[in-house]
């Protein structure tokens, strides 16, 4: 499988990315680097610069056709800066309107909300967020993973970095029962 996993240029929190990504790698699928901005990415630790990683694909030129799935990781920042993004947005809702699988952790939701793709699921997220989740219509969750089929394509939410493993797991169970 090809995953996109979508960030902003700055403000990605390290761990949520680099996990879901190594277990992408680990299973034998190709993960792919999207950003609103060719070249690199600053990934944090909460507040701390963290490392930075290389840019595959800039959001305006990639498609969401060529990816099974996406996953969003999480941070303050990154999603705050997606979903100020057009581009952005539409990346993420061409995703759910195609009926291919999203996986969002902690803050990543926001750009979920963004996108209106959020009415009528059932999610989990960073818990500032459930006002955010229910305002947009959709029924927030204190859960570690949760997997809402309800509308086109498969939603998986998670709520912190906690909860990576499971997130984890999860995401790439219900990315390759679409895949098949």
């Amino acid at each position: 499988m090809r995953i996109a996993f979508l960030t902003a240029p700055e403000g990605v929190e390290q761990v949520e990315l680099t996990d879901p990504w190594q277990a992408a790698v680990d299973a034998g699928h190709e993960p792919v680097l999207v950003s609103t901005e060719p070249g690199k990415v600053q990934a944090f630790n909460h507040l701390d610069k963290a490392d930075t990683f290389g840019v595959d694909e800039v959001v305006g030129e990639a498609s969401a056709d060529s990816f099974d799935g996406l996953v969003l990781p999480g941070g303050v920042a990154n999603p705050d800066a997606l979903r100020s993004d057009d581009k952005a947005v539409a990346f993420v809702k061409d995703f759910l309107d195609q009926g291919r699988p999203v996986a969002a952790i902690c803050h990543a939701p926001w750009t979920l909300v963004e996108a209106d793709v959020v009415r009528g699921r059932v999610l989990t997220s960073w818990p500032s967020l459930r006002t955010d989740i229910r305002n947009a219509g959709g029924t927030w969750v204190d859960e570690q993973v949760k997997v809402c089929d309800h509308g086109p394509g498969k939603l998986v939410t998670s709520r912190k970095p906690d909860d990576l493993e499971a997130f984890c797991e999860t995401y790439l169970r219900v990315f390759a029962q679409e895949a098949a």
